[in-house]
């Protein structure tokens, strides 16, 4: 039986009945301050923090998120169940935040699914007041089967086991962009050699406004089509992890198994000069 991710907003009431749980809103503080989730507490470095893989990027993004994740106060007891307003609005982040916090040792990790517009459709309870933390001491427990650092990605270009999933929007794989953040923020254009692409929008569908991710069928069925299946070695990447969680958690939900997120993403390969990319610009 797969663990959990996905919970729908009177899921996630019905175990704030009985359990303890933590929402974790991911938004910008602007956008918590006028309105959340009765009770959520605001965490937007889940979306905003840079990762680079190596060691020492690594042993910094353990130190910040051990620091952030103890003044929130989350226990080993307590499930996490992270939020933003939908899945497209901030590139996935509450997926990325479900990843993070699974990565770090968390196990009682999952997401809102349809996020806060899903809640605020099901007219469920919402406000601006500030919620107290109690500090606690959080545990760091790196989970590396879910992570791909930059050196494993290097290692694993030429190996035609492993199968390298680029899932960013279609102008930045053409080359046409460096990132979401601006055509020039990174300063190189392109991919890592060798990769496949999947636009991670074509793993969602909307049900009325709000998108929702496709059965795990008709994702099984996509990936197919591009040659990618349940029991495949892959391994995902976009510019800084967020859609790459996205894409995670779909094909988790989809029973594929071996799947790793590239953290540092195009962010960190594209700083490194010496790391190689095809820059060919595309159409």
């Amino acid at each position: 039986m797969k663990d959990k991710i996905l919970y729908t907003p009177g899921e996630a009431m019905e175990l704030m009945k009985t359990d303890k749980v933590m929402l974790i809103d991911i938004r910008d503080s602007d956008d918590y301050a006028e309105s959340h989730i009765q009770g959520a507490v605001n965490l937007p470095d889940i979306f905003y923090y840079l990762a680079e893989t190596t060691p020492e990027g690594l042993e910094k993004l353990h130190e910040h998120f051990r620091q952030q994740l103890s003044a929130i106060g989350l226990t080993p007891d307590t499930t996490a169940i992270v939020y933003e307003d939908a899945y497209d609005s901030r590139y996935g982040g509450s997926c990325r935040g479900y990843w993070l916090l699974r990565y770090l040792g968390h196990a009682r990790t999952g997401v809102l699914d349809g996020g806060f517009s899903a809640w605020l459709e099901e007219g469920l309870p919402a406000d601006a007041e500030p919620v107290p933390t109690t500090p606690v001491e959080f545990a760091i427990d790196p989970q590396p089967e879910m992570l791909a650092t930059r050196d494993e990605v290097l290692n694993c270009l030429d190996k035609p086991d492993v199968k390298l999933l680029d899932i960013r929007d279609r102008v930045e794989w053409d080359a046409k962009s460096s990132s979401p953040y601006g055509v020039d923020f990174a300063p190189r254009k392109g991919r890592l050699p060798g990769a496949r692409w999947m636009e991670w929008y074509s793993f969602l569908e909307r049900d009325g406004q709000i998108p929702y991710f496709k059965s795990p069928d008709r994702i099984r069925a996509l990936c197919a089509e591009y040659g990618l299946y349940p029991e495949d070695n892959i391994i995902i990447y976009c510019f800084k992890g967020a859609r790459a969680s996205n894409t995670y958690v779909a094909l988790k939900e989809a029973g594929f198994q071996k799947v790793r997120n590239y953290f540092g993403s195009w962010n960190e390969w594209s700083r490194d000069p010496q790391l190689p990319a095809n820059e060919e610009v595309f159409g």
